[in-house]
């Protein structure tokens, strides 16, 4: 059973040595274009989830950026700042859809126009 496992594991192994690899510059890419439509989404929008939704998409696309460094340097740092990320997208999520029931509570709406509530 052992010799079995292993020689499947050669087998896959190189089955997936023979693809090739893709660039880091084509992950880079990717996170600017990830990163730009959040930004888009954020100033555009007005619906304050859909902000919010776009402001994650950000920080997804720093951590695609972080992850492809760091593996590109062989170094574990970016994983390190990734995990921080999402720990705080993570409770930044829990935080804010929190108080969007709390103003959707109060105001009836959810749309950043007509949320006034810092004003006197």
């Amino acid at each position: 059973m052992h010799f079995a496992i292993y020689n499947l594991h050669f087998a896959l192994r190189s089955i997936f040595m023979t693809i090739p690899s893709v660039p880091p510059e084509c992950y880079l890419v990717l996170s600017g274009i990830l990163f730009t439509i959040g930004v888009i989404g954020a100033l555009t929008r007005r619906n304050a989830i859909v902000v919010f939704m776009s402001i994650e998409l950000m920080l997804n696309a720093v951590n695609l950026s972080f992850i492809t460094l760091s593996h590109f340097l062989q170094s574990i740092d970016g994983v390190i700042f990734a995990f921080f990320v999402m720990a705080v997208a993570a409770a930044e999520a829990a935080v804010g859809l929190a108080i969007f029931v709390m103003i959707y509570r109060s105001r009836d709406t959810i749309n950043v126009d007509e949320i006034n509530l810092l004003k006197w």
